[in-house]
């Protein structure tokens, strides 16, 4: 696949489900309805979507117009984690939606959008049908493993991720499969394998650079390496301006480590997104700022808003506000117990594991102890919680 096709393909496959915790994301009626002004407008993104948007308009049937459109928006929902572009891509897929075998490209860009609101198996249908029909497909495959990983079928997610062989680069094909080893057992091999590929190839673009230094992240931290995972977190943020997922990641980071104050100078201005938010209460929180009880109040407030619409796609960020804002442990793990269900990425682990803890959960203790026996992650701060769990006979 040539290097182009990667930067237009790449941030897809990098839009993590787990990190949607705002509204769902309102879909228009068609891709030209206005729903609400962008902020900017003299923005050269937000004025390339402007004409692409009334180009669609002029011709809401041109396949390759809406696609372009959808992608740049799922781009930027990426980007900002502000869950109205998803809404936005799905409009502009109106004409193809609803067809159960919609153009190979509206397939892969369907199961994205489904995978960011939890609708795992619709996702993966879309997927299998599209490497069905062209097992070339690296965007189908890389996102097929993405899927994969979070719903916790690591073995299939090692297979998607192989399938990458002869068809994307190197430094994409051991990312995928360090991602995937990181979480199964082979913590340390994955980590060596990919820091070396990338300092002998390193990436073509700031997504690939972003992807490969938040996961080496993300490793060393698990693994209790913090100067390395520092390392890392500050080269993926001189890549470009971060996008929200990194920010939350590194944010957590920081929080682990009792340095509040800079969680809060990062995240002051980026409140909008839930994830955020609540990151920035956490630090306010643990600084004891006079501001952390308005900031807490704002978030429930969303929390409670989506409860009401039925949206639960944010349940994991819910338990853990709960838990360490509400101090109500009770609330927590129920909330930890249903996201588990659905998704079963580290992070979920960690916040049931800390529910579990907390609560005295039995159920939840057992299925934290399970998971780590069956899967073999090797996560520092979850072990040492672990250890601390009491699980009946």
């Amino acid at each position: 696949m040539r290097l182009a096709d990667f930067r237009r393909l790449l941030p897809l496959a990098l839009l993590s489900a787990s990190m949607w915790c705002g509204a769902a994301p309102h879909i228009p009626a068609d891709g030209s309805q206005v729903v609400e002004r962008l902020p900017s407008r003299a923005d050269p993104v937000q004025r390339e979507l402007l004409r692409l948007r009334g180009e669609l308009s002029r011709q809401p049937g041109d396949l390759g117009l809406a696609t372009t459109l959808a992608r740049r928006y799922i781009e930027q929902a990426r980007i900002e984690g502000d869950p109205r572009y998803l809404g936005y891509a799905e409009a502009a897929l109106a004409p193809w939606w609803k067809e159960n075998q919609p153009p190979e490209q509206v397939l892969v860009l369907r199961a994205t959008l489904r995978q960011s609101t939890h609708q795992f198996g619709a996702a993966l249908a879309d997927l299998d049908l599209a490497v069905k029909r062209d097992s070339d497909n690296v965007q189908a495959w890389l996102t097929r493993a993405t899927v994969q990983m979070v719903t916790g079928d690591l073995a299939a997610a090692r297979g998607s991720c192989m399938r990458l062989y002869s068809r994307a680069p190197a430094l994409v094909v051991q990312t995928c499969l360090s991602s995937v080893g990181s979480i199964a057992g082979d913590g340390a091999v994955s980590y060596r394998r990919l820091l070396e590929l990338q300092a002998r190839r390193p990436p073509d673009t700031p997504d690939i650079g972003i992807w490969v230094q938040t996961l080496l992240a993300e490793m060393a931290a698990r693994a209790g390496d913090d100067a390395a995972a520092e390392g890392h977190f500050r080269k993926a943020l001189g890549f470009k301006a971060p996008d929200s997922y990194l920010l939350g990641a590194w944010a957590d980071f920081l929080l682990n480590h009792g340095r509040a104050e800079e969680v809060a100078r990062l995240l002051k201005d980026k409140t909008r997104v839930d994830a955020l938010l609540l990151r920035y209460a956490l630090a306010l929180a643990a600084m004891k700022s006079p501001e952390a009880a308005a900031q807490t109040a704002a978030l429930g407030a969303r929390f409670d808003a989506a409860q009401l619409r039925g949206d639960t796609v944010h349940r994991r960020e819910q338990a853990r506000f709960e838990l360490a804002l509400r101090a109500d442990a009770a609330a927590a793990v129920r909330l930890a117990k249903a996201n588990w269900a659905v998704q079963k990425e580290p992070a979920d682990l960690r916040i049931l594991a800390d529910c579990a803890l907390a609560s005295g959960d039995p159920d939840a203790a057992r299925l934290v102890r399970d998971w780590l026996r069956s899967s073999r992650i090797e996560d520092r701060r979850i072990a040492a919680t672990a250890a601390r769990l009491r699980v009946p006979a």
